[in-house]
């Protein structure tokens, strides 16, 4: 003060005012505004950040996962009685396996479009929520479908099928079919944005991602073990005398017993994870955003372009899940008959070994059962295994135990063909008790399957922000 200033000083000061206020406005754009502080104190500090969200309780996690038990009910008895079954109707065993194709072809396509369509039409905080509406309608599907097959003989004969025993049903094999397709997309349809529901209320917490999935797999395995049980008892038709009529016999009225029993259960599991378990609206918000209208793409254009996005983790759990499958699926689909035929030496289509074929299927779904309870231990073990050797090492070490019990399958099947039987024609305990051991053990690395891989992929897609209803398996 007190003294003129030259004109370089005031050009240096202009362009320290100009530096100044560029700053400024750098920082305005960059840090949002601070809220004045209108607690008691100064009014010059800022306010305490707000609390995290609170996360999802276990025992939420474990409601929301216990659908599972009622869809696994139905997929038990499906997989032990409905090859066995179809034979019956008249479908050669030679042909049996391609009503399975619906399996694969509806995982392929129903899951992914069921788990897009949860993804997007829903906003996170509508009252019915983004999964549970997609769970019940595939739980209300499944009821559908398994009375459909139950019932597919007597609605046969409606159509005019002959009900003598070794001839051909077309009718009830029409009926069955459609019934059947139905019922594998109805389990698809729920398994799909039920495993997504989970992965939302994890928010992607890849140790409460890993408890969720291990929850999931134990109710798998008590619903295998309540549907095995029930294919392994011959009495129910005792029990629901009203199934049996001139074309449905006693194992046919068993099948149709167990389908009644499975309704009731998949309506309990299915009341208590859609109605007890609120979505997570803090999560996922993003993708339910209703896209813009230039935004918006052909559902199997969005989700094949997304594979462009999938880094090399992602592809090879897709790869090691897809061969994993492979190996598993002439297992899931034989296991029963293959007790019946190959150990027990009957025959479906033969009258006088038809007693023998079906005490083999019972003993198969006694083994199977015995698989679900290793199945449902080992998914309590879970997060402890993974912890201590990681995700990546006990999905190898499974998959390698699953290989070396196929092989031991294929020993004791030479085995059985060149043993003598005697006159009564019942199979040696010790290849009896050799199956059921196989059975067993193989349901350890059935419960990795059922887990890790959904795990991993639900915390690497997630990251990619290509939501979780549009990953599918096998």
């Amino acid at each position: 003060p007190g003294r003129a200033r030259s004109p370089a000083e005031f050009s240096q000061e202009a362009w320290g005012e100009r530096a100044a206020k560029k700053v400024q406005h750098r920082s305005s754009r960059a840090m949002p505004p601070r809220r004045p502080n209108t607690g008691g104190g100064g009014g010059t500090s800022s306010a305490a950040p707000p609390p995290p969200p609170r996360k999802v309780p276990l025992r939420s996690l474990l409601r929301a996962a216990s659908v599972a038990c009622g869809v696994q009910f139905g997929w038990a008895l499906q997989l032990s009685l409905l090859t066995p079954y179809v034979q019956e109707l008249g479908i050669p065993h030679a042909f049996a396996s391609l009503v399975w194709l619906c399996g694969p072809l509806s995982g392929l396509l129903v899951q992914p479009l069921v788990g897009h369509l949860s993804d997007r039409i829903a906003p996170a905080n509508s009252p019915l929520g983004r999964r549970r509406p997609f769970i019940a309608a595939g739980a209300a599907s499944i009821a559908f479908s398994v009375l459909t097959v139950g019932f597919s003989a007597d609605l046969g004969r409606l159509f005019g099928d002959n009900i003598v025993p070794g001839s051909t049903r077309f009718g009830a094999i029409i009926v069955y079919l459609i019934g059947f397709w139905l019922l594998d997309v109805g389990n698809n349809a729920t398994q799909g944005p039920c495993r997504a529901f989970l992965a939302d209320l994890t928010e992607n917490d890849p140790r409460r991602t890993r408890i969720a999935n291990a929850y999931f797999s134990l109710f798998m395995a008590l619903g295998n073990i309540l549907g095995y049980a029930t294919g392994a008892y011959n009495g129910w038709y005792k029990i629901f005398p009203f199934t049996i009529t001139e074309s449905c016999s006693v194992s046919c009225a068993n099948l149709k017993s167990a389908f009644l029993l499975d309704i009731i259960i998949l309506a309990i599991t299915t009341y208590v994870s859609v109605v007890t378990v609120q979505d997570n609206p803090t999560f996922g918000s993003d993708e339910a955003a209703p896209p813009s209208s230039h935004e918006e793409e052909a559902f199997l254009f969005e989700l094949f372009g997304s594979f462009k996005y999938f880094t090399m983790p992602v592809w090879m759990v897709l790869i090691v899940t897809s061969l994993t499958w492979i190996g598993w699926f002439p297992f899931i689909l034989f296991d029963t008959d293959w007790m019946g035929r190959e150990i027990y030496r009957g025959s479906p289509e033969i009258v006088a070994d038809t007693q023998k074929y079906h005490d083999g299927v019972r003993m198969g779904s006694f083994g199977l059962m015995l698989n679900s309870v290793v199945l449902g231990i080992t998914s309590i073990g879970m997060e402890k295994l993974c912890r201590k050797w990681g995700a990546g090492l006990v999905w190898g070490v499974s998959n390698i135990i699953m290989a070396l019990c196929f092989v031991a399958m294929l020993i004791i099947t030479y085995v059985a063909q060149n043993l003598d039987y005697g006159p009564s024609g019942a199979p040696p305990t010790g290849i009896v008790a050799a199956s059921l051991i196989v059975f067993t053990i193989l349901g350890a690395p059935l419960s990795v399957t059922y887990s890790i891989p959904y795990a991993m992929a639900a915390s690497r897609v997630e990251n990619l922000g290509l939501g979780q209803g549009n990953f599918a398996f096998h």
